[in-house]
């Protein structure tokens, strides 16, 4: 299972945080300045995955990819492999530039709800849904265009507004 994403930047502010099983508010914020300490203390030529025990607890893994000023980290446990996490990033990651055009930390900032939108089509309750960067884009444009059908109708007739008018 997947216990938590965060998407981080390199001053360990985190720009999206995501646990699959309840955290209280301090121990999150605390969970992910030891992850930020963990990275940030790491050379560049050294492996993306972690042991995270001492962080999660037992049982407990971390992968990580670095893209610009960005940490994408994962966090899970023994029943999911490392590698497909590090390409569940990498698909994370394929999205999120084919839907903000070449993804930058302003991106994730002021497009918070798509951010939550596009990570609760690949996973949901800690579990892979989609592994296909195509059906993710798919469903987001769909969800899109609901949220924007919903935003235009209109719940009082225009023949009552308009006599309203007069």
């Amino acid at each position: 299972m997947i216990r938590a994403v965060i998407v981080m930047n390199t001053q360990g502010k985190p720009r999206l945080a995501k646990f699959y099983d309840f955290q209280p508010a301090e121990k999150q914020q605390e969970l992910i300045r030891s992850v930020f300490g963990v990275l940030s203390s790491r050379a560049e030529n050294v492996s993306d995955f972690v042991e995270a025990d001492s962080i999660f607890g037992p049982d407990t893994r971390l992968v990580y990819k670095h893209f610009a000023t960005l940490y994408f980290v994962f966090v899970f446990d023994s029943s999911e492999n490392e590698l497909a996490m590090l390409d569940l990033i990498q698909v994370f990651v394929e999205t999120l530039d084919k839907c903000f055009k070449n993804v930058c930390e302003l991106d994730v900032v002021f497009n918070f709800n798509k951010m939550h939108t596009i990570l609760d089509e690949i996973i949901f309750g800690g579990q892979v849904l989609e592994t296909s960067s195509t059906e993710v884009i798919k469903a987001v444009e769909e969800i899109t265009k609901l949220e924007r059908a919903s935003n235009t109708i209109s719940l009082v007739p225009k023949s009552v507004s308009g006599w309203q008018a007069r």
